[in-house]
């Protein structure tokens, strides 16, 4: 029952409204103008000159209608709200009552092309939080700028992004820095500073001078066209509700006209004064009133809405279906790299015996250059280059302890402290207990100290757990970390549970146990790793979309700018959905059971039945366009 509104051929590219409104307008004109005739009692505009007039009027806006109904019952489709429209105007018609069927069908297609008009609002304002492609971009090319089409650019070539201007495809800045505006990509408007070699992604608006971008993706494949297409799908995944709507409609229908027959013919067998004339128009009456048509437009239009308030929000939700999954969760599970913490390992302490702390991190800087784990990458940032004067040799790895080698003539352990009992060196013991990572050093074969390596907590993580208890959701965090670890960050966070020293297939069983246990799950992860936990979750929420290609793929929500405190919003956000469409669900059904009793017991004319069946599609529009409106 659900159908395409733009098969009753309503424009949805409105070049002109007036075109698109033209025929109702002129409709609506003869209509109004032969009442009056009707009403003054003007000679001419009698049989058959009244019936040509409205039937002229009918044609502006009921042969559309009529067309879709014959090409539904083709189709297999004999009860269709068209069926509806057609049988009950071609029966008011047959009665006489010309001047109805004709504001019957008016109104009904005034009404149809508003809700067209709102479908496609929705979906623009979708499209246009991410569709903002540069039409033109300026390669350089032998030397010359050229200015060209973005699909002409391949990868490789470099481009330039003068101030104010959008970078058109995704690459790396040649540029030593710029700052740029991401708020398409993530909904953040504060600007992101970027150095020589970083990532830059089409959408993202250069605030200072010019700057040279090397291109890495071809114009189709940049993470803005990805996530636009993805929105786009979005729409098209439909939600439990807009699918048992549409499945309701289909039964709901032939009851309706079955119904509509009783009403005409079952009174002959208990009425003694039966007059056909007047039990059809109460069947007919009956029939305008039930037309499902609020009910099968508002509801997507609710789910449109609440898509398009998640991607002003840099949430990206690829079906109406995860909408209703936010509304039932009991449970957010996270890992912790990466999703509470930046993910980024810092120094923290420097812990120096018998040498001083600068000379211990020149020393284990040089060692640590020599390694690519993201530990060692943090030594070494720290020593700020003073190691470059040291030279490291005969570094080996020993692996689950550390690196050993020589600097200038003297040999150097950094590891952690099974490193330095496997060389059965004296060292301070409670270091072992340390909740941190740590990378103890030993130069000639003597304890030289300590440097405690850690994750920075996100500046929003504690706030965003909050939140969530305050929603009555239970947080449970899930890590590879060591438990020390864990337990220290959970603690920080007051999150409810934490489990560490986790593989991939344990945090699967951490997730089942929960399920078995009858919650309602999100896992939020970084999408690639947690991919099997991800699939076993009821909806799966990736951290950090703008930075990772495989997030995009794998997770049925991507949040865009790292903030944990968006899960909180995506949740918020489904039960705001939720709440509009019931709230039309009810409006719809409430006026409907109303009026059609009315219409039943003969209370209620065409003209009351037409204004309740428009009126409460319209408000239940404006009611689901209202959610693209509100703060969360």
């Amino acid at each position: 029952m659900a159908h395409d509104h733009s098969e009753i051929g309503h424009s949805h590219h409105h070049d002109s409204n007036f075109k698109t409104y033209f025929p109702a307008l002129l409709s609506f004109v003869l209509l109004v103008a032969g009442i009056i005739l009707e009403h003054t009692e003007v000679s001419f505009f009698n049989n058959p000159i009244n019936l040509i007039w409205y039937a002229v009027a009918y044609a502006f806006v009921g042969l559309k209608v009529n067309y879709q109904a014959l090409k539904e019952i083709r189709h297999g489709t004999i009860f269709s709200e068209f069926f509806l429209m057609t049988i009950a105007t071609f029966g008011a018609f047959l009665i006489g009552e010309y001047s109805e069927a004709v504001a019957v069908m008016l109104f009904y297609s005034v009404g149809e092309l508003f809700q067209d008009a709102a479908v496609e609002k929705a979906q623009k304002s979708i499209k246009a939080l991410l569709d903002i492609r540069p039409d033109k971009v300026t390669v350089l090319r032998n030397g010359e700028f050229f200015v060209v089409t973005p699909s002409e650019v391949k990868i490789g070539e470099t481009i330039q992004v003068k101030s104010g201007e959008k970078i058109a495809l995704d690459g790396e800045l040649l540029s030593e820095k710029a700052s740029f505006n991401t708020s398409a990509l993530t909904g953040e408007s504060k600007p992101d500073s970027k150095i020589k070699g970083e990532k830059v992604f089409a959408g993202m608006i250069n605030l200072q001078t010019v700057s040279e971008v090397k291109v890495t993706a071809l114009f189709k494949d940049s993470k803005l066209s990805r996530i636009l297409t993805m929105v786009q799908e979005a729409t098209a995944k439909k939600s439990k509700t807009q699918l048992f709507i549409s499945k309701f409609a289909k039964i709901y229908t032939p009851i309706v006209v079955f119904l509509a027959i009783a009403i005409v013919f079952l009174p002959y067998l208990v009425v003694e004064n039966y007059i056909f004339n007047e039990w059809l128009y109460r069947g007919l009456v009956f029939l305008v009133i039930s037309c499902p048509c609020a009910l099968v437009i508002s509801i997507p239009l609710g789910y449109f809405g609440g898509i398009g308030l998640a991607s002003r929000n840099g949430i990206l939700f690829k079906g109406g279906n995860y909408l209703d999954v936010m509304t039932k969760v009991d449970t957010v599970v996270m890992d912790k790299t990466g999703t509470l913490t930046k993910g980024v390992f810092e120094v923290q302490k420097v812990d120096a015996v018998g040498i001083s702390e600068e000379e211990l991190i020149k020393i284990t800087a040089s060692l640590e250059s020599k390694s690519t784990h993201p530990i060692a990458g943090a030594i070494v940032k720290f020593a700020k280059g003073s190691h470059k004067k040291r030279i490291a040799e005969n570094v080996e790895e020993i692996p689950g302890h550390g690196l050993s080698g020589t600097i200038d003539g003297k040999k150097v352990l950094a590891g952690n402290a099974k490193l330095l009992q496997k060389f059965n060196i004296d060292y301070d013991k409670s270091i072992d207990s340390n909740p941190e990572t740590i990378v103890a050093v030993a130069i000639e074969n003597k304890y030289a100290g300590y440097i405690t390596i850690a994750d920075e907590v996100k500046e929003d993580a504690k706030q965003a757990v909050a939140i969530l208890h305050q929603m009555k959701i239970k947080t449970v965090m899930l890590s590879g970390d060591k438990q020390s670890i864990v337990e220290n960050v959970a603690k920080s966070l007051n999150i409810d549970s934490a489990f560490g020293n986790l593989l991939p297939e344990n945090k699967v069983e951490k997730v089942q146990e929960l399920k078995s246990a009858g919650r309602t799950i999100i896992f939020v992860g970084d999408g690639v790793n947690d991919a099997p936990v991800i699939a076993l979750a009821d909806a799966g929420m990736a951290m950090g979309g703008l930075g990772s290609d495989a997030t995009i793929e794998t997770a049925d929500i991507v949040i865009q700018n790292d903030q944990p405190t968006k899960i909180a919003t995506s949740i918020k956000i489904g039960k705001l959905t939720r709440n509009i469409v019931m709230q039309n669900i009810a409006l719809a059904f409430g006026v409907k059971v109303i009026v059609l009793i009315l219409g039943a017991g003969g209370l209620a004319t065409l003209w009351e039945a037409v204004f309740a069946d428009v009126g409460v599609a319209l408000l239940a529009i404006l009611n689901a366009v209202r959610i693209q409106k509100m703060k969360v």
